[in-house]
């Protein structure tokens, strides 16, 4: 099965704006779900050039911050696909013991840049 420019975004609190026609202009097929366990069965299915997800810092999770380490792990497994993760400020130190765990991901905090999204996605599909 071919990947081709396909681009899964996660989105489980939004408040930001709708990416989906700029990662259309970029060549993405985007393909958006709106919780952690739809995407990793998506990821099971299916292996994205890139995924683009928000960090959602769940306090009720026992040994995660929230579904996002779960998402990371699976694509571990997936070298190839690029992964952006939009962060809130206000939850740095939470966002910084999900770096401490993994690390293959440009992180971009909000309010999102759209150029600097634009820019992390384009060096992916650069290739």
């Amino acid at each position: 099965m071919s990947a081709g420019k396909r681009l899964l975004q996660i989105v489980e609190l939004g408040g930001y704006p709708n990416f989906v026609p700029l990662f259309r202009s970029l060549g993405y097929e985007v393909e958006v779900v709106t919780s952690g366990r739809k995407a990793i069965s998506f990821l099971k299915a299916h292996r994205p050039a890139a995924v683009v997800a928000e960090f959602n810092y769940i306090p009720d999770f026992r040994d995660r911050t929230g579904w996002l380490e779960s998402v990371l792990a699976t694509l571990q497994a997936m070298p190839d696909t690029q992964m952006v993760v939009f962060y809130q400020p206000t939850e740095q130190e939470q966002f910084a013991s999900l770096c401490q765990r993994f690390s293959h991901f440009t992180a971009l905090p909000q309010p999102i840049d759209s150029a600097a999204l634009e820019a992390a996605l384009s060096l992916g599909s650069a290739e």
